[in-house]
C-alpha cells in the first residue's frame, strides 16, 4: 500500500513566517508533527512519502503513486485543503482526512472519502482493520482520549530537517484550563496525559541523529499543566541528558503565566534548556479575562510577571486579543501601552474568533452571532462584535501599525534586551558555524541593513547591543529578523484588508 501524507499549505500569518523564511533560507517553520506520528502509525511493511506544500509542491507524480492521500490541517489551512480536494478528485485518487479542521465540521467537506477524526492513536487502528476487511466506513471517531504513552516516535525520516527552521516533538496533550475562546480542552480534554521520559529521550536522539538544529519546539498545549510529573520526571532526565549530549539545539514550548509564582520550576525549566516560551496574555483587562475564563491570569501584575521571566532568562512570544463583548474603544491604546511596558519581544495579536467546538463558539451560536465564514487571518472574526464593527476593525489595524512599526519594535526590544539577563548557569550550545549559517548572516545583513527602508532601526539595535551587552548581538540579529517580520506582516494585513468597506465586501 502506497500512502501519501500530505500537509496544505499555511496563509501568510504571522504564525508561519513567511518573511523571516526567507531570510534563513528555510522553507516552512516546523515539519508537520500529526502526519509524521500518523505515519508510525501505519502498518511497516506499507509505503509513505510526505509532501509538505509549505516546502514543496504537491505533483500528478505524487498522486499517481498514492493509493490514499492521507491529509491533516488545521482550521487557518482550509483555503490550501479545498485545492488540495480538487486536484486528488481529478486524480482519481481517495481522501482520508484527520486533525483539528475536520473534528467538529466534517460535513463541510464533501470532497473527501473518509474521515479519522479525534485522536489518530484511537481511530487510526480501526480504519486499518475495516481497510483490510474490505469494510470501510465514511467516519471513524472516539469519544475517548488516547493513552499517548502508547503514541510512537514520530518518522522524522519522511522530511528533510535543512528545509526547516526548527524541529519538534510532543510530550503532553490536554490543558486543565477553560478558556471559553480557547479549543484544547474540547480536542484534548482537561487532564494533561504524557509521553514517558525514556520515550522523549528517543525522539530527542532522533532528533540529533537528523542533523544540525537551531530549536526544539515541544508542542504542548500547556507544558506546565502537570507541575508535579514535569518537576519529579521529565525535566531532571532532561538536565541529564543535555549535560550528556551537548546538543546543539534549546527548547521552546506553550505555558501560562503562573510560571512566575514558582522559582523552582523557572529554574528547572532553565537548566533544562529552555528558553522561548509562548503565553497567551490575552488582555490587560481583567473583566474581559474573568469574562473568558482565563482565571490564571488573574489577580495578578502581568507586566511583573513578564519581566520576572524575562530577568529569569525566558524570553517571550504574547499572545493577546482584542473584541471581547466587554472591550471598548480605549482597549488598543491599552493594549498597545501595555505591550510596549512589557517588552514582549514577539508580541502576536489576534481579533477575537470562536473555534467551533468551544464554549464561545456554543454561545455565539445561541446568540444569533457567528458569521458565515471562518477567520483565517488575524484581522478577521468569525463572531458579530458587540463593539460597533468597524470601529473594531480600525482600532486593531491601529494597534497592528503601532506595535509593529520598526521605531516601536525596537524601543520594545531595547526594553527587553534591559531587563533580560542569561540564566545563570548558563547552557553553552555548540558554536561551530557552517557555511550555510554564515550565508544566512550575510543575507540577514544585506536584506536588513541595506534593502530595507527601515535598516537605521536594525543598526542602532545592534550597535545598542554591542555597546551594552555584546553577548546579546546574536539575539539582536534574530529579533532584527522577527521586527522586518512582524512588520511585514501588518503591512499584508493593510494590504488584504485595506478598509472596512473592503472586509465587509469580502464577507
Amino acid at each position: 500500500m502506497n500512502i501519501l501524507l500530505v500537509y496544505p499549505q499555511m496563509p501568510d500569518t504571522f504564525y508561519a513566517m513567511q518573511h523571516m523564511l526567507r531570510m534563513s533560507g528555510k522553507k516552512a517553520v516546523y515539519p508537520p508533527l500529526g502526519l509524521m506520528t500518523v505515519a508510525s502509525l501505519l502498518p511497516v511493511d506499507w509505503s509513505r512519502k510526505l509532501v509538505d506544500l509549505n516546502v514543496s509542491p504537491l505533483t500528478e507524480k505524487d498522486l499517481e503513486w498514492a493509493d490514499f492521500v492521507f491529509l491533516s490541517a488545521m482550521n487557518v489551512q482550509e483555503i490550501s485543503v479545498r485545492e488540495i480536494i480538487e486536484q486528488c478528485k481529478e486524480s482519481g485518487v481517495r481522501i482520508v482526512a484527520g486533525g483539528t479542521l475536520f473534528t467538529h465540521e466534517h460535513h463541510r467537506f464533501p470532497g473527501i472519502d473518509i474521515f479519522v477524526l479525534n485522536e489518530a492513536e484511537i481511530t487510526l487502528p480501526l480504519f486499518l482493520e475495516d481497510l483490510s476487511k474490505g469494510e470501510l466506513k465514511p467516519i471513524y471517531r472516539s469519544p475517548d482520549f488516547a493513552e499517548i504513552t502508547q503514541s510512537p516516535i514520530p518518522s522524522f525520516d519522511l522530511v528533510n530537517i535543512d528545509d526547516y527552521l526548527y524541529s519538534i516533538l510532543q510530550y503532553s496533550r490536554g490543558c486543565p484550563h477553560m478558556c471559553d475562546f480557547c479549543d484544547v480542552t474540547t480536542l484534548y480534554g482537561r487532564r494533561p496525559r504524557i509521553k514517558s521520559v525514556s520515550r522523549i529521550i528517543e525522539e530527542l536522539n532522533a532528533i540529533i541523529d537528523q542533523g544540525r538544529v537551531r530549536l526544539v519546539l515541544f508542542a504542548d498545549d500547556n507544558l506546565i499543566g502537570n507541575k508535579r510529573v514535569l518537576k519529579e520526571e521529565l525535566l531532571p532526565a532532561l538536565i541529564a541528558w543535555r549535560r550528556e549530549k551537548l546538543p546543539s539545539f534549546l527548547f521552546a514550548t506553550q505555558l501560562t503565566i503562573d510560571l512566575a509564582d514558582d522559582d523552582e520550576l523557572m529554574t528547572m525549566l532553565l537548566d533544562a534548556g529552555f528558553r522561548q516560551i509562548f503565553i497567551g496574555i490575552e488582555t490587560p483587562d481583567e473583566v474581559s479575562l474573568k469574562g473568558s475564563g482565563k482565571k490564571q491570569n488573574l489577580k495578578r501584575e502581568q507586566l511583573a510577571d513578564i519581566h520576572k521571566l524575562h530577568r529569569s532568562g525566558f524570553y517571550l512570544a504574547g499572545g493577546f486579543i482584542v473584541g471581547f463583548d466587554t472591550d471598548t474603544p480605549s482597549i488598543f491604546q491599552r493594549q498597545a501601552q501595555f505591550i510596549q511596558q512589557s517588552g514582549i519581544p514577539l508580541p502576536i495579536v489576534n481579533l477575537l474568533k470562536a473555534p467551533p467546538g468551544t464554549e464561545l463558539y456554543r454561545r455565539m451560536e445561541k446568540e444569533g452571532r457567528l458569521k458565515n465564514q471562518f477567520a483565517f487571518s488575524e484581522a478577521q472574526s468569525n463572531i458579530k462584535p458587540i463593539m460597533d464593527e468597524k470601529i473594531l476593525h480600525e482600532g486593531f489595524m491601529e494597534l497592528m501599525d503601532n506595535i509593529y512599526l520598526p521605531k516601536n519594535s525596537y524601543k520594545r526590544l531595547i526594553t527587553f534586551f534591559s531587563t533580560y539577563r542569561y540564566p545563570r548557569p548558563f547552557i553553552k550550545v555548540p558554536s561551530r558555524i557552517s557555511f550555510r549559517d554564515l550565508i544566512m548572516v550575510v543575507r540577514v545583513l544585506f536584506l536588513l541593513g541595506v534593502k530595507d527602508p527601515h535598516r537605521q532601526y536594525f543598526w542602532k539595535l545592534l550597535f545598542w547591543l554591542a555597546r551594552h551587552n555584546y553577548k546579546y548581538l546574536d539575539m539582536g540579529l534574530f529579533y532584527g529578523m522577527m521586527i522586518y517580520q512582524m512588520h511585514q506582516t501588518s503591512l499584508h494585513l493593510k494590504r488584504t484588508n485595506a478598509t472596512f468597506e473592503d472586509l465587509k465586501n469580502n464577507q
